[in-house]
Parts: C-alpha cells; structure tokens; sequence
C-alpha cells in the first residue's frame, strides 16, 4: 500500500510539474513501445496491455463500442471535461471523434509505461503551440494514470484542465 501511495504522490507531483513549467529539454521517447509493455511480473505486464490497448483501440482509434471491454461499468474519471461511468465516457467519446482503424502502435510518441501494484501510469510527449508565440511548437509531457481491478480500468487520471 506504500508503494502505491507513492506512486500516486509521484504521478500527482508530475501532474503539477507537467502544467506548471514547459520543459527546457524535451523529454526522450521510446524507441520501441511494445518493449515498454514488458514485466517479469505477469500481472503488471497485463496491466500495462490493458491501459495500452484502451489507449490505441478506443480512446486513439476511436472506438467507443469497445469500451466495456476496458472499463468498468462504474468507471471513475478524474479529468474534469469528462464524465465518469463508462456510460458517460462512451457518450463522450462518441462526440469527441470519429472511428478510425485501430494501429498497431500508439501514434503519440512514447515516453515510458509503468506500473506498480494496481496502477499503470503512460507518458507521452505532446507536441504543443508555444502560447506565447503561436509560430513555435514546444514539447510538453502529458500522461494517463490508470487503475485496474479485476481486469478492467476502474479509474484513471491526466493533467486536463477544465475547459
């Protein structure tokens, strides 16, 4: 349970870092991202597929027909632009895009996946107009933290702010 506390305090440290200053040095991505789904422990290995593959099918593929796949039916969501339910991430989904075929990789850049106990955290670096001047792009670091029970997404969290 320490462990998992501190991962979390971890995460939500990094939440306020990755919201508050835009990094100096782009953070370095992975080369190759099934690599990063790997484990010596077989529960966090699926763990880390799961998060994953809801990620590249549903929420990048756009396929919120697939959601009870991922999601439990009680689903709790922690970025304030959308609901929690996996009935009302679907409702979301559904009007956020359209379905599109599902790749093989995650076509955001990769940073790391991790996971301890119930908790796999995804760092991606996002490419992202420099708001002080909209010719420039700078780097930033977003992720998705996500908790699983019973083999299915049961929570998760990102650095969204309200819109």
């Amino acid at each position: 349970m320490i462990k998992i506390m501190l991962f979390v305090c971890i995460a939500a440290l990094s939440l306020f870092v990755s919201t508050s200053v835009q990094a100096e040095v782009p953070a370095k991505t992975a080369a190759a991202q099934q690599a990063l789904l790997a484990s010596p422990n077989p529960t966090l290995a699926k763990n880390k597929r799961l998060a994953y593959n809801f990620m590249r099918e549903v929420f990048y593929g756009c396929h919120p027909e697939l959601a009870d796949k991922f999601l439990s039916k009680s689903y709790v969501q922690h970025n304030p632009n959308v609901p929690s339910g996996r009935a009302g991430f679907v409702r979301f989904l559904s009007h956020y895009c359209k379905s599109k075929p599902i790749a093989p990789l995650i076509k955001q850049p990769i940073i790391s996946i991790v996971a301890e106990g119930n908790m796999v955290v995804i760092a991606y670096a996002r490419k992202l107009p420099d708001p002080k001047d909209s010719s420039k792009i700078y780097m930033r670091t977003w992720f998705d933290m996500f908790r699983i029970a019973n083999g299915k997404i049961v929570e998760h969290w990102d650095p969204a702010l309200k819109r």
